[in-house]
């Protein structure tokens, strides 16, 4: 067996076995961390669902992407999903939005994370032509990559909803409308990089603290570690979500 030297090594067996190890342990960490995730609250979702989804249609599209379609939607908005956090945990938000006019499309992001596809937006205003105000806006880690997304794409947009997140990418110059809101029991969203990105943020720009609200609430997928403790229930968290957006949504359609 030969052995390695300091001008290198020549493919020893030695340290091809370590590389094939190494290499082993972390696809190994990749799927533990990939498989590791916020499972939807199926029965409360179904539950809630079943009471608030009158006169709303859904509609399944690429990439298991899944559009909730109100009567006569007044404005278009798709969702990022929050990192690590199974998409249908937003079920109900978007649920509560499509009551208001407004048509959701939620997207599927791959391993669950908005950072593998921030592009996941594309080609989704053109299937509802007939919008002509569309925003964007994400949970957490979504909404940063959707803050993202929309830096490059502020002429197909209206504005941008983070929800539990801050915007590192800078939006100053967009012309894009944005809206922040979180929960004062919040304790996963950095506070600290929350204030420091708020530079990142047009003039005007509308602030949010939802009493007694956390980083959780905004989906159905139960406590998330390191959370504070909520209080309100998450169907209450979802309703002021839903008509706060709506109310400043209301008030910027015509932005554009």
């Amino acid at each position: 067996m030969s052995s390695c030297t300091e001008k290198g090594c020549k493919k020893c067996s030695k340290c091809r076995f370590y590389g094939i190890v190494i290499a082993i342990i972390l696809i190994a960490c990749a799927i533990i961390y990939i498989v590791d995730y916020y499972h939807a609250d199926d029965q409360a979702i179904e539950a809630y669902i079943e009471i608030n989804q009158n006169e709303i249609t859904t509609e399944t599209l690429e990439e298991d992407n899944i559009a909730f379609i109100p009567q006569d939607p007044k404005a278009g908005f798709i969702f990022y999903p929050g990192g690590k956090v199974e998409a249908a945990s937003y079920e109900p938000l978007m649920t509560a939005l499509a009551k208001h006019g407004i048509l959701c499309i939620l997207t599927e992001m791959p391993a669950n994370l908005a950072v593998l596809d921030v592009k996941a937006a594309d080609g989704l205003f053109e299937l509802y032509e007939d919008i002509d105000a569309w925003y964007i806006g994400g949970h957490s880690l979504g909404g940063s990559m959707a803050a993202s997304y929309a830096s490059d794409r502020a002429d197909q947009l209206n504005g941008v909803v983070l929800l539990g997140s801050y915007s590192t990418a800078d939006l100053k110059q967009t012309g894009l409308e944005v809206l922040t809101i979180y929960g004062s029991e919040d304790k996963v969203l950095n506070k600290m990089k929350y204030e420091e990105n708020l530079a990142n943020l047009p003039k005007g720009y509308a602030e949010f603290i939802i009493d007694g609200g956390c980083h959780a609430g905004f989906g159905m997928y139960g406590p998330q570690d390191g959370d504070g403790k909520p209080e309100i229930t998450a169907e209450e968290q979802i309703e002021i979500t839903a008509d706060k957006i709506a109310e400043w949504m209301g008030g910027n359609y015509g932005h554009k």
